[in-house]
């Protein structure tokens, strides 16, 4: 086997899966207008919605891939389209005709994230129930809408969000904790959207990024039921040490809003809950699926190993790297040449003040574990990749690692300690020329790892 041609297949691979989770493509292919009833065809289920009853449908949104959902839909519904308004992270936009597009920051919220979010409660407030409203909601769609909530006298600034979201995503905390207290500080998230939309209809079409496919985690959830509560929030605030650290508004309202036990505002009977249709239709092991077909196809032995896969990167890739050695050395199947494919959302606990993303950290940390017992990493070949194209807040979408890789670190003199050590794998690949840069791909369900064992 050519020595280049397994970074190739990498690539091939992850761009399967892509392909397989591409937002335009899974929207045509499963919602159609006939006459005037909107079909929407899922694996499982068939859903028809009558038109007739409505007067004006939107489209709103938030999400990196909403933006070409939104297309979809605009092709899809034609001249039935009132207009509408979508919330995406910068640069990750589409032509549009009819619905009105915001670029704004992520994983941090900016202005614009405030804007989005002021505008769409705006635009759900006029609706009764001769409105119809289509949102789409997929990954990043928490920090892409931000409406800083009061809790009976207690309120928070954007600033106060900002300086929560920077310090819950460098504490280490998985998405669903985060977004645990995300909803508990927000007034579209954790349900409150279908608050604001109420009496008119809504279906929802969502696309998971998040392990488990939780409906109201997802995008933190602003159509969904929230089951959370104050104190589990106050919980996580706790548990990674953020009590002392957070803006003094943020912690006066989570424990204002746990005394006057506002917990349950939205409980999964509420009547508001009745006109919402929340219906998923992408996730993580879509891709993985796409992946094992192209992986087969190139002639891999391959196994799919789990699209939940969650905890530190850095000990994720200690697993991935004894795996690899003994499928190398012929301990454990699949045989070679072999492919093994996992998904998920792993996390990082910021010590240093580098510039990465967990898939690269994953992957320095992988290479760290093969240059530690070299045995058989000739034939071993990494990859792992967010599947929106960005990891972290970087251009990169993730990292290679082999051996090739390790050489090429240590010709130039990089000590994958020292970069580890200060969390700066982005500088570290950069430098070796192994940055994965594939640019926004418009979709986002979690991470990709792929991993290679030639039988050369």
């Amino acid at each position: 086997m050519n020595p280049s041609q397994p970074r190739s297949d990498l690539k091939k691979i992850y761009q399967a899966a892509i392909k397989r989770v591409d937002p335009y493509a899974m929207v045509q292919s499963r919602v159609t207008l006939d006459k005037n009833s909107l079909h929407i065809r899922l694996d499982d289920q068939k859903i028809r919605l009558s038109l007739d009853k409505f007067e004006q449908i939107y489209v709103l949104g938030a999400g990196k891939a909403t933006a070409p959902m939104a297309r979809a839909m605009e092709e899809i519904l034609g001249p039935k389209l009132y207009g509408g308004l979508i919330s995406v992270k910068k640069g990750h936009t589409d032509t549009l005709n009819k619905i009105e597009i915001i670029e704004a920051g992520h994983p941090v919220p900016d202005e614009n994230s405030a804007l989005a979010a002021r505008q769409i409660i705006d635009i759900a407030a006029k609706g009764n129930e001769t409105t119809l409203f289509i949102n789409l909601i997929s990954g990043g769609g928490s920090a892409l809408l931000a409406c800083p909530g009061e809790c009976r006298g207690a309120s928070i600034t954007l600033a106060d969000k900002q300086k929560t979201t920077e310090l819950l995503l460098a504490c280490g905390a998985g998405i669903n904790e985060i977004n645990m207290v995300r909803k508990q500080l927000s007034g579209i998230k954790g349900g409150k959207l279908a608050r604001h939309m109420y009496p008119a209809t809504s279906v929802n079409l969502i696309l998971s990024d998040v392990v488990g496919d939780n409906l109201s985690a997802i995008a933190s959830g602003p159509t969904a039921p929230d089951v959370t509560t104050v104190a589990q929030a106050l919980g996580i605030v706790k548990k990674y040490g953020l009590s002392s650290r957070l803006p003094a508004r943020v912690t006066n309202m989570l424990e204002t809003g746990a005394r006057q036990k506002t917990a349950k505002d939205h409980i999964s009977n509420d009547s508001i809950f009745s006109k919402v249709h929340n219906i998923l239709l992408g996730n993580n092991l879509s891709a993985l699926n796409a992946a094992r077909q192209k992986a087969e196809s190139l002639g891999y032995n391959t196994l799919v190993l789990s699209s939940r896969i969650t905890g530190e990167a850095r000990e994720i890739a200690r697993v991935f790297s004894g795996m690899a050695r003994d499928i190398a050395l012929g301990n454990l199947p699949p045989q070679r040449p072999a492919c093994v494919l996992a998904g998920g959302e792993t996390t990082v606990t910021i010590k240093g003040n580098g510039k990465g993303g967990r898939n690269q950290e994953m992957a320095l940390s992988f290479l760290q574990e093969l240059d530690a017992d070299p045995a058989g990493i000739e034939n071993i070949f990494f990859l792992s990749g967010a599947t929106d194209g960005n990891d972290g807040p970087t251009d990169a979408a993730g990292a290679f690692a082999s051996q090739a890789v390790l050489e090429a670190g240590k010709q130039a003199g990089l000590d994958i300690s020292e970069y580890l050590g200060r969390n700066d794998s982005y500088t570290y690949f950069d430098a070796a020329g192994q940055l994965f840069k594939p640019g926004p791909t418009n979709t986002n369900v979690c991470d990709l790892q792929i991993l290679i064992i030639n039988s050369v």
